[in-house]
């Protein structure tokens, strides 16, 4: 059975390797604190030159010597063919691909190759960029590699949103991935998500709240003093604390009662979902009806003014005072431009007979 398949699956380590001592001591603080593999950064990808990119090869080497009398696993990240080449002499367990190779299908491509034939495991994070269909090709070029020992890591997206986090979380998009593939295991990196320590725990805790399948978190002896992602690495300690916190749930119960309030509360879901699509249904042929009104008067299909009133008055009409405004705002944005696509549709049939 594949590593990959354990849940939770938990994976921690410093974010970049910088001496043997370094990991000899996070290995032997993290012995005993529930940790399935160890992570470390070999070669690193940064956004600037000049900045610290790794010791490289060398930190295979330590790997190596370390495995020699501790009972670990060691996932690294690999973004070349030559990277693979040289981890796979060293004896390195897991690969993952990093956020900035997977944007790349060419990179992508040649690691998938020089990969192939060999069976191991290989996780895949998200591209920088909230793209799934490149998450999905990513993953799948790795499948027709040979490679069947796969998961997913969710790091979070880089976008013009202002945040708390350093990552976007954007959890619809993982969600997304785990529906269209539920038997690749989702990991959470909450540490690249949060970029700062003090928010890892609240990740964490929603992404094993959501059925994620593992985590893997930034484990550094000396964060503050860490040469690469200082503020988001815990220390030992600090992890130990935050695996004793969270709150590790199953995904199904087997309780009578449970089961039985579950079903009541969600054929009263299914009703209001009926009608919710009667209503939708509804509501597009009165759209229908505008649109071929506005053909007629040479009106155009947007109207700013009527839509400034919807996007206004629609959160208005809450009651109960615990619905998010902001979800009614998104709802009417979908309705509202699948309205103006209908319409367009409308007056562009029509100016095709006319032509």
């Amino acid at each position: 059975m594949s590593i990959l398949s354990k849940k939770p699956l938990i994976i921690a380590g410093p974010c970049s390797a910088e001496s043997e001592d370094q990991l000899r001591t996070v290995v032997d603080s993290l012995q005993n604190a529930q940790v399935d593999i160890i992570r470390a950064g070999i070669w690193k990808p940064r956004t600037r030159p000049g900045t610290f990119h790794g010791v490289g090869a060398r930190g295979l080497r330590w790997i190596s010597e370390i495995k020699k009398s501790a009972k670990v696993m060691f996932a690294i990240e690999v973004a070349t063919p030559q990277h693979v080449e040289m981890a796979l002499k060293a004896g390195i367990d897991v690969f993952w691909i990093g956020s900035r190779s997977t944007v790349n299908p060419f990179t992508v491509d040649e690691i998938a190759d020089a990969l192939r034939g060999v069976d191991m495991p290989v996780m895949v994070k998200n591209p920088i960029n909230p793209d799934l269909l490149l998450w999905i090709g990513a993953l799948e070029r790795f499948n027709q590699a040979g490679i069947k020992q796969l998961a997913a890591i969710h790091r979070g997206f880089c976008t013009t949103q202002t945040s708390n986090y350093r990552y976007m979380p954007l959890w619809g998009i993982p969600i997304d991935l785990k529906s269209r593939f539920p038997e690749i295991p989702l990991i959470c990196d909450p540490s690249h998500i949060a970029g700062k320590r003090n928010l890892v725990f609240e990740i964490a805790q929603k992404a094993l709240d959501l059925d994620y399948d593992g985590l893997m978190v930034e484990v550094h002896p000396d964060p503050d003093n860490a040469l690469s992602d200082a503020d988001q690495q815990l220390t030992p300690d600090a992890f130990s604390q935050l695996i004793n916190l969270l709150q590790f749930r199953q995904s199904r119960a087997s309780d009578t009662v449970f089961i039985t309030k579950m079903e009541e509360i969600r054929n009263e879901i299914d009703q209001i979902d009926r009608q919710i699509v009667s209503a939708v249904e509804a509501r597009m042929h009165l759209v229908i009806k505008a649109g071929i009104e506005k053909m007629k008067y040479n009106v155009t299909a947007f109207q700013l003014e009527r839509w400034n009133d919807i996007l206004q008055s629609r959160p208005e009409w809450i009651t109960n005072g615990k619905t998010n405004p902001e979800l009614i705002q998104e709802l009417f944005k979908v309705i509202h431009n699948e309205s103006i696509k209908i319409q367009l549709e409308i007056m562009g049939k029509n100016s095709s007979e006319n032509n």
